[in-house]
């Protein structure tokens, strides 16, 4: 599988564009804003888009779902149900940070722990990651050792609890529980910034590294 990452919106949001190598089919992972942006990617790489995945409802991650779902009709899968309040808030989301109008949509899949998506001949399994928002899950390519967990944990630092329904204790679970036991090997994509591994984080991670937590 292909991993190219397109930053979006004024956040820099870390957008990804997954393409199955053997069919050339291609997934859209949180399109947060900059259509246009996404667009010339898509154009770029000379794939077809099959599918959109969301980890979790944030404006600077799901803001241009609707436009680019319309677009290309193609569905929409994720995030988990608890993040719908978020989704309905889209419109409101934008006005108050000055992002561009964004439009709520419902998904035509919500993703449960467990659940697996898939496009062309790539599938990815789904974990539940509550903690930075209910509902927010993460993307895992076990083939390939990579995992999208968009806000739940950054290089050196882990997502903010401080939003409606977020939980800390949760984040932490969500954290050490479910992402590190996949491997140190496993690299990750953030929703901003670097990408590390889950290895480096267990080790220098000032909030859930093991000498901290432990």
């Amino acid at each position: 599988m292909k991993l190219a990452v397109i930053p979006v919106t004024p956040f820099q949001q870390n957008c990804s564009l997954l393409i199955c190598e053997r069919t050339g089919a291609a997934a859209v992972v949180d399109p947060g804003g900059d259509l246009s942006r996404i667009e010339s990617k898509l154009s770029e790489a000379g794939c077809q888009l099959e599918k959109i995945f969301i980890t979790h409802g944030h404006l600077d991650h799901a803001g241009a779902t609707a436009a680019l779902a319309r677009e290309y009709r193609v569905p929409i899968e994720g995030p988990h149900p608890d993040d719908a309040f978020w989704i309905e808030q889209m419109p409101a989301q934008a006005k108050l940070f000055g992002f561009p109008a964004a439009e709520t949509f419902k998904p035509d899949r919500w993703l449960q722990q467990g659940d697996q998506v898939q496009f062309g001949e790539q599938a990815l399994e789904v974990l539940h990651c509550p903690g930075h928002t209910p509902g927010h899950i993460v993307f895992f390519d076990r083939s390939g050792r990579l995992a999208i967990v968009g806000d739940v944990l950054f290089a050196g630092s882990i997502g903010r609890t401080d939003f409606p329904r977020g939980n800390h204790q949760d984040l932490i679970r969500s954290i050490r529980e479910r992402l590190f036991p996949l491997g140190d090997d496993v690299r990750f994509l953030p929703g901003h910034g670097p990408m590390s591994t889950f290895g480096a984080e267990r080790q220098t991670n000032p909030f859930v590294a093991d000498h901290v937590v432990d």
